[in-house]
């Protein structure tokens, strides 16, 4: 079958390519924004290496998420922490709902996405906007998932304290409940970080 110049990409408006390039470059800062958890090797992660095996996560049980809108999901995993590129991560433990840190991300995202075209930019904070809200059956996917692959990293690392696996124990139930799926996930979740707490308790006893 021939191709013709209808079934190709267009060209861009230069002004639009530079909002969106100026975007992207600005974005790049989530790959030095650092999270509390580490790699196997100890390695402190980024939030985007974080927000990039969520998004893998999600599309590896596609199968199994019929009736949900994939695109918009996928979108969702990729745009949840961009926020955090400006002002940073704050660990689980350490937040706090006076802290305001969902305003701050909804602030430095509107920041971030300054230089976009509107449309896109708006597109961009109705993805931000919907998956802070957790009304839509994406969003509260995405949330879900998005404490489940924090969790798997965490049995990744190298052995912590039995204080980090008790939170984890804990940690982001009320999100991991939210579908069969995922409650079967947090099963073999939680029993990972049980094998790792019993030997945490060993090493220390």
């Amino acid at each position: 079958m021939t191709r013709t110049d209808a079934d190709t990409p267009t060209a861009i408006a230069p002004d639009r390519l530079a909002g969106i390039l100026a975007f992207l470059q600005a974005a790049e800062q989530l790959k030095d924004t650092l999270r509390s958890g580490s790699t196997r090797t100890g390695r402190p992660e980024s939030t985007a290496e974080h927000s990039w095996r969520l998004a893998l996560m999600v599309l590896l049980f596609e199968t199994e998420l019929a009736g949900i809108d994939m695109l918009k999901l996928v979108k969702l995993t990729i745009v949840h922490d961009l926020g955090e590129a400006i002002s940073g991560d704050v660990p689980a433990p350490l937040q706090k709902p006076e802290d305001n840190r969902e305003a701050r991300e909804r602030r430095d995202f509107a920041t971030l996405c300054g230089p976009l075209p509107k449309d896109v930019a708006a597109e961009m904070l109705t993805l931000f906007d919907e998956y802070a809200a957790a009304e839509t059956p994406e969003a509260c996917l995405a949330k879900g998932f998005d404490k489940l692959e924090t969790m798997l990293q965490h049995a990744l690392m190298p052995l912590q304290d039995t204080a980090f696996y008790d939170f984890n124990l804990g940690y982001g139930r009320e999100r991991t409940d939210c579908t069969a799926l995922t409650r079967q996930i947090r099963d073999e979740v939680d029993a990972r970080t049980l094998a790792l707490l019993d030997q945490a308790k060993r090493q220390t006893g």
